[in-house]
């Protein structure tokens, strides 16, 4: 994972959080419970906060440190955000989630693992 890497992914979640937050704002306002809407709130908020995280990491000096903290951040808020955003859709068509939902909360702790990972690469590279 090369800093350009970072870079794109920070850009891509930033601009697809920006639109499905502004879709769920808009146009799902009518369609979808208020519960639906906070899950959807919910994982706009993880993403777009996780593309700035992105974006500072592939701005860094030290960005190959944090490879695997890239990593983690980009698979983690695939994961949780994704399955948010497909569980609600397959809601409103009414097809079956059940497929969806243990994908939360392990996108939810790889990104746990992520920032855990960010912090530990930090740590040893002081101590070192």
């Amino acid at each position: 994972m090369n800093p350009s890497s970072s870079l794109k992914w920070a850009a891509a979640f930033g601009a697809t959080g920006i639109a499905i937050g502004a879709l769920g704002a808009h146009a799902l306002k009518s369609v979808l419970s208020p519960e639906h809407l906070n899950s959807v709130e919910t994982a706009v908020r993880y993403q777009l906060f996780h593309a700035l995280v992105l974006l500072v990491l592939g701005l860094s000096q030290q960005a190959v440190q944090f490879k695997r903290s890239i990593l983690l951040f980009i698979i983690g808020t695939l994961m949780f955000s994704g399955s948010i955003y497909l569980l609600i859709l397959f809601k409103y068509f009414h097809l079956p989630t059940l497929i969806w939902v243990p994908l939360t909360p392990v996108g939810g702790l790889l990104l746990i693992m992520a920032w855990l990972s960010l912090g530990l690469t930090k740590w040893t590279a002081q101590k070192g």
